[in-house]
């Protein structure tokens, strides 16, 4: 599991005020404040980390090894160690995950699935989200 430590650092923003339209590929850590409107997910098989900013909404899969939520998300959410839903966390689709922490306020309406046994394991920008 993830520590503060060991965790990736966050290399990359897109910041409040930006829409994307199109999918998204980063390496080690993202932080999303904006509107996305397609899947985000690692480039590769090092550990990865996306949150996702209370300002921001994604349309689209999401995928990484520990995801922080306190924005809105609809579409399925793979978060292969740990999923750590917020106070203002909106899902809209299902959820697989390694760990959950989830605070009082959030709210996910789909299918809750925990991956049993997950380690984190490389992953290339081709594999499905959904899987």
């Amino acid at each position: 599991m993830f520590n503060k430590k060991k965790q990736p650092p966050l290399k990359s923003l897109v910041a409040q005020g930006a829409r994307v339209v199109g999918d998204i590929y980063f390496a080690e850590g993202l932080r999303v404040e904006c509107e996305i409107v397609g899947n985000i997910s690692p480039v590769d098989g090092n550990a990865s980390i996306l949150v996702i900013a209370e300002s921001a909404a994604v349309t689209g899969a999401i995928l990484a090894d520990h995801i922080i939520i306190n924005g809105s998300v609809k579409g399925a959410v793979k978060a292969r160690l740990m999923l750590e839903l917020q106070p203002n966390a909106r899902i809209e689709g299902d959820v697989e995950y390694g760990a959950l922490e989830m605070h009082q306020g959030a709210l996910i309406a789909g299918r809750l699935t925990p991956l049993v046994g997950s380690v984190a394991k490389p992953t290339l920008a081709s594999e499905s989200i959904g899987d």
